[in-house]
């Protein structure tokens, strides 16, 4: 099947210093990512946006004869219009118009594969509809009465609006249910060491989480290839028992319905005790995808969560001196390279580091006979020292959060003598 032509319409408005070349690519990226096809490109800078068509009135026109030139199936804007706009828009231009939220969402609703992400994404693009039906049921717009209708006379779209608005009421539903479901399984790794990978799309946080778990996450070069969380034990080479997750891709003015539907996706991010911030040091707008995941994290209350900054892709950078400005800047950030194996032994060991400030020092006494559980104690807590003596063995321990806890478990509540 051939994908559905399309014109892209980049805005370049006051404040952002991205060139339109960088806006443009971006926007293509996605829209390929959504299986369009982009026969031509527009951009406008704007110092005010037009409250009926968003771009002006000379701008309307030189795109209303791309339209009629290309004939696409479909004009994307980069930008996200309100309702009026859209349907201005498609007024002139007689094509479907969509922006880059509602683009987004699409792409995430080809990338949903399991139960949670597939309700997700579902309840973001009807949270995002509901507003704008009136572009899409324009035409039917008209009092009719029937089987279904409130009232007879009840019109089209208010129809529409209360089946969406039940379907909402349905997913919401659903999603506190897996919600609690995941808070069920996050509470049985409590105790345990958590790192969640966070950063812009398609910087290689998949790679990274194959590197260090051992795992076979799927890697393609994509845009939200990763939409599930997937969470794996970090194993090679590394003395503690920590997960590791990798969460879905940031991205730039990400719709504010589908960040509110992924709740128990980032839930996975805001109980983790150490962020690994991973960033494409190759892309030339590297420094606008870095805020722009520092402001995601700000604005859904994960700023206070240690991190570790890495700049990835080091193999792809042409100009050194790119690298050099970023570690100035960065002086404790990691340079890493998951195609060419480079710095990942760094990584882990600043991750054991960062492990290792979490543990207290306790000190246990225990009878010979009970010698057995000390293979059990090493699972989850550092042993710096066993002394055995004539009548007990006194273990120096090392316990992450939890650990006196998990202790007191396996001792079945036998008294535990602990000088911390």
């Amino acid at each position: 099947m051939n994908s559905p032509k399309t014109i892209l319409v980049g805005i370049k408005l006051p404040g952002n210093p991205s060139s339109s070349e960088i806006l443009l690519d971006e926007l293509k990226g996605l829209a390929v990512t959504a299986e369009y096809d982009p026969v031509a490109e527009l951009t406008q800078r704007l110092n005010e946006i037009n409250p009926k068509t968003f771009i002006g009135r000379g701008k309307v026109e030189e795109l209303k004869h791309a339209v009629i030139h290309h004939s696409p199936e479909v004009v994307i804007f980069d930008e996200e219009l309100s309702p009026r706009q859209n349907r201005e828009l498609e007024k002139i231009l007689k094509c479907r118009v969509i922006d880059r939220p509602w683009l987004i969402l699409e792409i995430f609703s080809h990338h949903a594969r399991t139960r949670e992400a597939k309700t997700q994404v579902e309840l973001a693009r009807l949270k995002y509809a509901l507003p704008r039906l009136t572009k899409m049921w324009g035409h039917l717009s008209r009092q009719r009465g029937g089987i279904g209708m409130k009232d007879v006379g009840e019109t089209q779209i208010q129809l529409d609006q209360r089946m969406i608005r039940n379907e909402i009421h349905k997913l919401e539903k659903k999603l506190n249910q897996i919600d609690r479901e995941k808070k069920t399984q996050r509470k049985s790794r409590q105790g345990t060491f958590k790192v969640a990978l966070v950063g812009y799309t398609n910087v290689g946080k998949s790679s990274l989480m194959n590197k260090l778990t051992g795992a076979n996450t799927l890697v393609e070069n994509k845009l939200f290839a990763t939409l599930d969380p997937t969470v794996r034990k970090i194993k090679k080479n590394f003395p503690y028992p920590v997960l590791l997750s990798d969460t879905v891709g940031l991205i730039n003015k990400l719709p504010h319905d589908l960040v509110a539907s992924f709740k128990s996706t980032l839930d996975e991010v805001r109980d983790a005790d150490l962020l690994i911030h991973v960033v494409d040091i190759s892309h030339p707008e590297y420094k606008d995808q870095l805020q722009t995941t520092d402001d995601l994290l700000i604005q859904m209350g994960m700023d206070e969560i240690e991190v570790i900054l890495v700049f990835n892709k080091i193999d792809s950078i042409e100009d050194i001196e790119i690298l050099e400005n970023a570690h100035e800047k960065f002086p404790s950030a990691v340079s890493i390279s998951c195609k060419k194996n480079e710095g990942i032994d760094v990584l882990r060991q600043k991750i054991i580091i960062q492990y290792e400030k979490r543990l207290s020092p306790y000190l246990m006494e225990l009878e010979h006979s009970q010698a057995g559980i000390i293979s059990q104690i090493r699972k989850f807590a550092l042993i710096v020292k066993e002394d055995y003596k004539e009548d007990r063995i006194c273990l120096s321990l090392r316990l992450p959060p939890g650990g006196k806890a998990k202790l007191k478990n396996i001792l079945n509540s036998q008294e535990i003598s602990v000088n911390g």
